[in-house]
């Protein structure tokens, strides 16, 4: 086991947050959560307070309600002292942003430089996105050449970009990660798995943007393990795909979400040109050298979902 260490994790409130709090957290390490627990203009205020409720019941840890794009408050909140910072406050997907771009900007990069003005004697683990490398054909390596397509993908890479040179002049230890295609229980019903699971228990069409475009469907407790292993791992300046490496079709996943649910309409339409075609990543170098063994493959995954929101349907139909 790992000498306990204080970690400072932003965006500690969230989906992805909440679980890389809580495994920290069974690890015996100290951890404060700094979280301002927005809807990103995108997410209904109920069904939000409904998640923040169940998510924030999963640790114990402290948490400051602040903007990282307040400096005094960030600042404040950093006499934690912590010996590393998990760097997940950000709007959450291209969506969000193209809805409300200057926020979207405002926090993606003034809240970085926030952090990262704040974290240079500390080691930072930056949370990127697969989205950075544009249209691929799987397995992409991290070595592959990025070209991001979106505002929010140009965002995230352009922040990796920063993170480096950060590093560079001042001699910050950090670790970036790309994750891909969270899911799992109290995610937002917004997001593609979400939007499939939803419309299946309560009727709708689920609408498949492409028959064979492909994502790699990451369960969202194995994307946590791989981002807290690359927290305390000793290595430092490096870029870590944290996926569960396996691409499968969207028209796959609405295929298992029917045969759960025991039903649905799937509607196949064409691609969406707004978003990149993507596919599996490479996670060879996490497995080596972090040692990440991600357990939940898609089917799995999917059940532990539907059993989940199928109690708690009424957040997402009701929320306003």
């Amino acid at each position: 086991m790992s000498t306990p260490m204080k970690v400072l994790v932003t965006g500690g409130c969230g989906f992805i947050g909440h679980k890389v709090v809580q495994q920290l957290e069974s690890l015996n390490h100290e951890v404060l959560v700094v979280d301002n627990r927005t809807t990103y203009g995108s997410v209904p205020q109920n069904e939000l307070y409904h998640l923040i409720g169940e998510r924030t019941q999963s640790f114990s840890a402290d948490v400051v309600n602040i903007d990282i794009c307040d400096f005094s408050a960030l600042y404040k909140a950093f006499e934690f002292d912590p010996d590393v910072v998990i760097h997940l406050a950000s709007f959450p997907r291209q969506k969000s942003v193209d809805i409300n771009p200057q926020e979207g900007v405002k926090t993606m990069m003034e809240g970085l430089i926030n952090v990262l003005e704040l974290s240079k004697n500390r080691k930072l683990v930056y949370i990127s996105s697969s989205m950075v490398y544009g249209d691929f054909n799987g397995p992409a390596k991290e070595s592959y050449e990025c070209n991001p397509k979106g505002l929010y993908a140009i965002m995230k890479y352009a922040g990796e970009n920063m993170v480096k040179d950060y590093a560079r002049r001042f001699g910050m230890k950090y670790n970036i990660i790309r994750p891909s295609a969270v899911y799992g229980p109290c995610d937002v019903g917004d997001r593609v798995i979400a939007k499939f699971m939803i419309n299946a228990l309560t009727g709708k069409p689920l609408k498949v943007n492409g028959s064979k475009e492909k994502l790699d469907f990451s369960y969202v407790d194995d994307t946590a393990n791989g981002i807290v292993l690359a927290a305390l791992y000793s290595g430092s300046n490096e870029v870590y795909n944290i996926t569960r490496g396996w691409g499968r079709t969207l028209l796959d996943a609405a295929n298992i979400i029917t045969d759960l649910v025991g039903g649905g309409e799937i509607i196949v339409q064409e691609k969406d040109n707004k978003f990149p075609s993507r596919d599996a990543l490479c996670i060879d170098k996490a497995i080596l050298d972090l040692r990440y063994n991600p357990l939940t493959n898609l089917e799995d995954g999917l059940a532990k979902y539907h059993e989940w929101i199928k109690d708690r349907l009424h957040w997402f139909t009701t929320a306003v």
